[in-house]
């Protein structure tokens, strides 16, 4: 879906964000986001009468969502839900002006890099409850998305959905420039071979092999986990290491060697639009960006593959979750909702509706199917070997430098060791505050 690849960008929320949120809360009740907020749920009975409002940002998503609620509402006629779209570049801004005035909706859409802040700052009911009382079983949902959304051991929501990177081929730029289509087990080297053979022979058409650019989800996270390096870990910058610059590296050399367009052509055109027009022979995206291909006239050229290996297999997931307001007049509604929205039977419509890949295992057969000739399933294949998008307490602060240092990287106009050393230390300087 479009909106979901903007959600990847993730400079969200604005840094002072944290601060706002975590003010706000001082004044509240202290234990309104502890363990035992959510402690003691128990399943509404079907006469349950309430009102829900619920926040999301794609629009999308909506006639799936309300087919979710359709159904909810045949075993809790009485709990009504109104569905709240703000466009995702609004949405943050809202959701802070929310929660600092406690008027929060009753369920909520986050993501990983924000839900710290709003965890720390006691604005996220916990699904300890909900747990407990078998409603929602964290195990039914990859590990490495779970986790986004636990904080001091606490639990305050699982994934609604699910997504990893891959690379997406256009077997015919390969045809036109007589390249091979790589296999399932190539390698970096056989990514960079590719990628610079096909600039090279359609230099003349201002086609390009690959591409680089400034989406860390989409492409250099991955290569640093596939080098062995970290972004970050136990607080610190994981950047200034031998491993995270070999995944920096990786994409300063392809821009070097001509397989890429240049960072400032990537400014202007990002790498997604390179690909949709047809300029661009492998492109590094999330399995999300199947909407941006289906029933269009790339479909038929299409290819799936996982991405190249390095010193390891790796790529990023991340996943979108429901969560539940701290100051809920409604928790109980809330939670039953957010419980059932998460359950098998939700995400099976849910991965039927064909928007987004449903995060609950053995749920995302029809997400492969939408697609049956470009081999969606290394998609979910990378489950087993992801990690999760880098996220800290205040993850738009580090962000912010990642856009204003690793260009110089990329373009070469600075080693990227100096680079790294840079980053490292200025993120180190804002980790240190969260």
């Amino acid at each position: 879906m479009t909106t979901q690849l903007s959600r990847r960008n993730i400079l969200a929320g604005a840094l002072g964000l944290g601060v706002m949120i975590t003010t706000a809360a001082c004044g509240g009740d202290s234990d309104s986001g502890s363990d035992t907020a959510g402690a003691g749920y128990t399943e509404p009975s079907a006469d349950l009468k309430a009102k829900l409002t619920y926040g999301v940002w794609d629009q999308t998503q909506v006639d799936a969502i309300q087919k979710n609620i359709d159904a909810f509402n045949q075993k809790y006629p009485g709990i009504e839900v109104a569905i709240s779209v703000t466009p995702f570049a609004q949405y943050w801004t809202k959701l802070q002006t929310q929660a600092s005035s406690d008027t929060l909706p009753d369920l909520f859409w986050m993501n990983g890099p924000n839900f710290q802040l709003y965890a720390g700052g006691k604005k996220i009911d916990p699904i300890t409850g909900p747990v407990k009382a078998g409603a929602i079983d964290p195990a039914n949902y990859p590990e490495a998305l779970t986790s986004l959304y636990s904080l001091d051991g606490v639990q305050y929501g699982v994934p609604k959905d699910m997504d990893t990177i891959g690379v997406w081929i256009n077997t015919e730029i390969f045809k036109k420039a007589k390249v091979d289509v790589p296999t399932a087990d190539w390698t970096w080297d056989d990514f960079q071979t590719a990628a610079t053979a096909i600039s090279t022979a359609l230099k003349s058409d201002g086609i390009y092999g690959g591409a680089g650019g400034m989406d860390g989800q989409t492409t250099y996270y991955n290569t640093i986990f596939e080098a062995g390096g970290s972004v970050v870990a136990d607080g610190k910058s994981g950047y200034n290491t031998p491993q995270s610059q070999a995944g920096l590296q990786f994409w300063a050399d392809l821009i070097a060697s001509g397989g890429s367009p240049t960072i400032a052509q990537l400014t202007d055109t990002t790498a997604d639009q390179w690909f949709t027009s047809g300029k661009l022979g492998m492109y590094w995206g999330g399995s999300w960006f199947r909407a941006a291909l289906a029933g269009t006239d790339l479909e038929k050229s299409i290819q799936a593959l996982p991405l190249p290996k390095g010193a390891q297999q790796a790529t990023v997931i991340h996943g979108v979750a429901n969560l539940v307001a701290a100051n809920s007049q409604n928790k109980q509604a809330a939670h039953a909702l957010q419980a059932y929205l998460v359950s098998q039977e939700a995400q099976q419509a849910l991965g039927e509706a064909g928007s987004v890949i449903p995060a609950f295992t053995g749920t995302q057969a029809a997400f492969t199917k939408s697609m049956p000739d470009a081999g969606l399933q290394v998609f979910l294949d990378a489950v087993e070997y992801a990690k999760p998008l880098p996220v800290s307490a205040n993850t738009a602060a580090w962000n912010a430098f990642e856009t204003k240092l690793l260009p110089d990287a990329f373009s070469g106009s600075k080693p990227v060791a100096d680079v790294t050393a840079d980053l490292a230390s200025q993120m180190d300087a804002a980790l240190a505050k969260e």
